[in-house]
């Protein structure tokens, strides 16, 4: 079939193009408020800087006659379709969103969203983890989503609880030595 008759994208697509999984069904995209800062500043970014920058090189190259040849023309509208993909996937994002504000927990004594969990594992080691939203998360700087098995294990459990939870390895036993809310960069 020709591809101009054949749809390009689908916001299914365009969340398995940004690599994070969907939320679950009827769930708010909950956010911190550095997350969603950082959101919206992308999506500013795209939308006032590089996408008009992009359109005056499509629109400069398109002025140069043949278009099956041109390079500026060719890649500039593959970069146009991808800045366009990104901002559908941040504007769906947000206005999905719930910021929830780590600050703003009466109750620091259980786990939930936007928690810093310290943690002492089956073999005597300690880990930091930070309860996050599902476009936050840096396993390499301990932010996991709320989402995770690791993290659905520890919402809602104390300081001294002892948690399970399936990792790749096999079930795993976690205790609870820390809880702390503090704003996250």
């Amino acid at each position: 079939m020709n591809k101009a008759f054949m749809r390009e994208d689908s916001a299914e697509e365009d969340e398995e193009e940004a690599g994070l999984p969907a939320l679950p069904s009827g769930s708010k995209n909950y956010m911190t408020p550095a997350g969603h800062a950082r959101m919206q500043a992308e999506l500013s970014q795209l939308v006032r800087k590089e996408r008009p920058e992009v359109v005056n090189i499509v629109s400069w190259a398109a002025g140069n006659g043949d278009r099956s040849e041109n390079g500026d023309y060719i890649y500039g509208k593959k970069r146009l379709r991808e800045i366009d993909r990104r901002i559908r996937f941040l504007t769906k994002r947000l206005e999905n969103a719930l910021v929830v504000d780590p600050l703003d927990q009466d109750n620091t004594d259980i786990v939930f969203f936007g928690a810093t969990v310290s943690i002492l594992d089956e073999n005597g080691e300690e880990a930091r983890y930070s309860i996050v939203g599902l476009d936050e998360t840096d396993p390499a700087r301990g932010r996991i989503s709320w989402i995770s098995p690791l993290a659905r294990a520890l919402l809602k459990a104390r300081i001294g609880d002892s948690v399970r939870f399936p990792a790749p390895g096999g079930l795993r036993e976690l205790e609870i030595i820390d809880i702390e809310y503090t704003p996250l960069d």
